[in-house]
């Protein structure tokens, strides 16, 4: 994969995410040399998170190294490093290992990060959900918790077992149901001596209703389903605070649990300060084109990026058709063509709430619920997914969950246990 002519254009990615790639593969016809940089090597399928930190799949189902994804475009080469420094002036982006990299094109794809909001503990005491590692050390700490309890069933304190899940946007969503058939499906048959069903999974979202960004209806199903399968979720109220064993809310309640997600929101990532740039509540600014103003040979897409007009979700699909529209844009740019503006084109929304059930929205007005709307998720997510094998993986393992109610990626070493302390989501 490597590469190098000093006459060629030369342009670096920032990011492996949906964005970055979507990037480079649009350019695998240009006459361009492309470097991707991301501080791990290789690529997360974020939208199945929730099912390695429910031991649903292990972490390498919905990982991919990125030198295997480009293994056959001549123009790419991939440096594992993170950016240190951006300069704008000279054109050169720093990374914490090898040489400077000089760009002719800069493309800004870093994502975003979890948003606490300034409730105090969350950075200290719970679990984001951003990436692979968040999610193995999620899983590793709530298999830890039956794992100790069920070696003295008698010592188990109220809220040893429980997890509180706060946000209830469709990750959230998403990791109360699978919390719930774990402990319901797998965890109460693995731990016969406890009463794993005491163990509360609660759900909490400061707004009046759940997946606020859906149709009301939506949201009302994604209610009831959860709340027929054992999930206790509390709306309209906020979280004041959270510590080592309990979540206090905004009216004073509180909620004993040695487990807490953090599933509240998210911000971009804080790269983009490192350029200097105007910005929007954290996000680059960017032009019609997705352009930096007063830098045009710098774009920002996905969670990175504000378009002033066009607010975009922080989601995949603007990510992906962001950079699908960046690589045309570059393309123009070397045949002397002027850009064009983005256009983002709403694809619909889906959240599954549990074994089938899921609802999913497209953008046709048509509103599918039910298992028609898990069917529909589950293909989706398969397309999506990177890699051949990583598909087939997924598949074998949902044919499995589904037929035998049982979870294989529940393995423990004393590594792990001592490792599922929350990450800083700083």
């Amino acid at each position: 994969m490597e590469h190098g002519h000093p006459n060629r254009h030369r342009v670096v990615v920032i990011g492996a995410g949906f964005g970055g790639l979507a990037v480079v593969r649009g350019l695998r016809h240009v006459d361009v040399d492309i470097t991707v940089v991301d501080a791990n090597n290789f690529h997360t399928f974020q939208p199945l998170l929730y099912q390695v930190a429910t031991a649903g799949l292990g972490s390498d189902d919905i990982a991919y190294a990125v030198r295997g994804i480009f293994r056959r475009q001549r123009n790419v080469s991939f440096r594992m490093a993170r950016v240190s420094a951006i300069d704008l002036a000279a054109r050169t982006v720093t990374l914490s290992a090898g040489p400077p990299l000089i760009y002719d094109t800069l493309v800004v794809a870093a994502g975003a990060v979890s948003n606490s909001f300034g409730v105090p503990g969350v950075d200290e005491h719970a679990f984001p959900l951003k990436s692979v590692e968040d999610a193995v050390a999620l899983r590793n700490h709530v298999l830890g918790k039956f794992e100790t309890a069920g070696a003295d069933p008698t010592s188990a304190h109220p809220g040893a077992l429980s997890v509180v899940v706060c946000g209830g946007g469709p990750t959230g969503v998403e990791m109360a149901g699978g919390l719930m058939e774990l402990f319901g499906h797998v965890l109460a048959k693995d731990f016969p001596q406890l009463d794993v069903g005491s163990a509360r999974v609660v759900l909490v979202e400061a707004a009046d209703r759940l997946l606020g960004t859906f149709h009301s209806r939506s949201s009302a199903r994604a209610r009831r389903t959860l709340t027929d399968r054992g999930v206790e979720v509390i709306t309209g109220v906020g979280v004041r605070e959270i510590d080592p064993s309990a979540v206090v809310l905004a009216d004073g309640r509180r909620i004993d649990a040695d487990t807490v997600v953090w599933a509240a929101g998210v911000r971009a990532s804080p790269l983009a300060e490192m350029l200097g740039v105007p910005l929007a509540r954290g996000r680059i600014v960017v032009g019609t084109d997705l352009s930096v103003p007063d830098h045009p040979e710098v774009f920002a897409i996905g969670d990175i990026a504000a378009d002033a007009l066009q607010p975009l979700p922080q989601v995949a699909q603007p990510a992906i058709q962001g950079g699908h529209h960046v690589a045309c844009q570059i393309g123009r740019r070397l045949c002397g063509q002027p850009t064009n503006p983005f256009g983002y084109r709403d694809k619909g929304s889906m959240a599954t709430i549990g074994r089938h059930d899921a609802v999913a929205e497209l953008p046709i007005g048509l509103r599918l619920a039910g298992p028609l709307g898990w069917l529909a998720w589950l293909g989706l997510h398969i397309v999506y997914l990177m890699g051949f094998r990583n598909r087939a993986n997924v598949l074998v393992n949902w044919t499995w969950n589904y037929f035998t109610y049982d979870r294989a990626a529940r393995l423990l070493t004393e590594d792990d246990l001592s490792e599922t302390r929350p990450t800083d989501m700083s």
